[in-house]
């Protein structure tokens, strides 16, 4: 199921995506995934065994708590007030100190009554999205909090940098990536969005770490901005344009996506 409401999320490429991932069953090693952002693919694949991973410690603490603790995070969840005023007082109070359970339903209840979903953090890290109405935080269900728990429990979570996750992969291993990127664009340069630092250095960086990592027998699939630096860097893998996905503006979706499918097989 789709429960969090992401920028870049890939929900509605997994049209296109699923011609081209394997089955889960047909993992011999572990799914890994260093960028699990809003987490649809990881969703979608279902795999008997993962590493999830992402530099977003406030998205990383919801899976965590929702795996170890589903039933208290969706007491809480449910309890929080409605309304605008309840919405900025939940907002601005201190959290970091509370429990993980707690940490975890005001990170799915801020994503779900914040303004079209968007994730954006303030220079010292705080979520400052406005309040954006109570009709999408019950989509969600307790039913649904425990169904997650189960995915989650395959899944071992990691709030750190791709490097780190990627060092682990080995033989038999199958790697989806999804870095922050714009489409059509070198980099990522609004700095005010949850995983937005991503340069073209980064850019850099990843595609070194893939090649260091070459003479490992596993497979890997990415997702990425069809901007020609961006595809140098993948010279001589195989490179699909995406045909029908996210435009330029973020949650617009347009027939020239601007976005490529970069594999190694």
């Amino acid at each position: 199921m789709k429960f969090l409401r992401y920028p870049g999320g890939k929900s509605k490429l997994l049209y296109f995506l699923t011609d081209f991932l394997p089955k889960s069953g047909k993992i011999a090693g572990t799914y890994i995934e260093p960028f699990v952002g809003g987490g649809s693919v990881f969703l979608f694949m279902n795999p008997s065994k993962a590493i999830i991973a992402d530099l977003n410690k406030d998205l990383t603490d919801l899976y965590k708590g929702i795996k170890l603790y589903p039933h208290k995070v969706w007491e809480i969840f449910s309890q929080f007030p409605e309304g605008k005023e309840a919405y900025y007082q939940i907002r601005g109070a201190e959290y970091k100190t509370k429990p993980l359970y707690f940490r975890a339903a005001r990170t799915l209840y801020l994503n779900r009554t914040c303004f079209k979903g968007m994730w954006r953090n303030s220079p010292n890290g705080d979520f400052n999205v406005g309040y954006g109405g109570e009709s999408r935080r019950w989509v969600v269900t307790q039913k649904n909090i425990i169904e997650l728990s189960k995915a989650f429990k395959q899944a071992e979570i990691v709030n750190c940098d791709f490097d780190k996750t990627l060092s682990r992969v080995s033989n038999g291993d199958f790697v989806f990536l999804d870095p922050p990127y714009k489409p059509g664009e070198k980099e990522m340069k609004d700095k005010h969005y949850a995983n937005g630092r991503f340069s073209f250095q980064e850019q850099i960086r990843l595609a070194h770490k893939l090649k260091s990592l070459e003479k490992i027998d596993f497979k890997w699939m990415m997702t990425n901005s069809d901007h020609p630096d961006i595809l140098d860097l993948y010279n001589g893998y195989f490179i699909r344009k995406v045909p029908f996905g996210t435009s330029s503006n973020v949650g617009i979706f347009t027939e020239n996506s601007k976005e490529v499918l970069i594999s190694n097989f």
